[in-house]
C-alpha cells in the first residue's frame, strides 16, 4: 500500500503534461485546446484533492 502515497503526483505529472498540450495547441484553429486544459484543470485539483483526503485519513487513523 505504499504506492499510494506516490499516486498523487501521477495527476500532476499528467496535469502538466495536458496544461502544455493545451498551451501549445491554443494558436491553432484546427486543435482543440479547451479539453486539454480542462483535464490538466481537473488532473491538477485531483492532485491537492487526494493529498488532501489522504493526510485526513492519516489524522484519523493516528487517533487511539
Amino acid at each position: 500500500m505504499k504506492y499510494l502515497k506516490y499516486t498523487p503526483f501521477l495527476y500532476l505529472i499528467l496535469g502538466a503534461t495536458f496544461l502544455y498540450d493545451g498551451i501549445v495547441k491554443w494558436d491553432d484553429p484546427a486543435e482543440t485546446p479547451k479539453v486539454s486544459l480542462f483535464i490538466g484543470g481537473l488532473a491538477i485539483f485531483m492532485f491537492f484533492f487526494r493529498r488532501r483526503f489522504a493526510k485526513k485519513l492519516e489524522d484519523r487513523n493516528s487517533k487511539p
